[in-house]
């Protein structure tokens, strides 16, 4: 099954989220962040059905002007 995470850093952390399942970890690098929510995630679905996971969402850049 093919997942997407968001990783975003936070403080001394990194925290990796499953876009389609609630699902995250953490790591002091983002590919230990990354290990780790595989982890969850396979122990989540271990011997249950992916009913709950929701599409894949559709990522994409966006550029602001933010007042200065």
């Amino acid at each position: 099954m093919g997942l997407t995470a968001a990783v975003t850093k936070e403080g001394d952390i990194y925290v990796a989220q499953c876009l389609e399942v609630e699902v995250a970890s953490q790591g002091a690098t983002i590919e230990e962040a990354l290990a780790n929510l595989q982890e969850a995630l396979e122990l989540r679905f271990e011997g249950e059905d992916a009913s709950e996971v929701r599409p894949s969402p559709i990522v994409a850049p966006i550029v602001i002007r933010a007042a200065s």
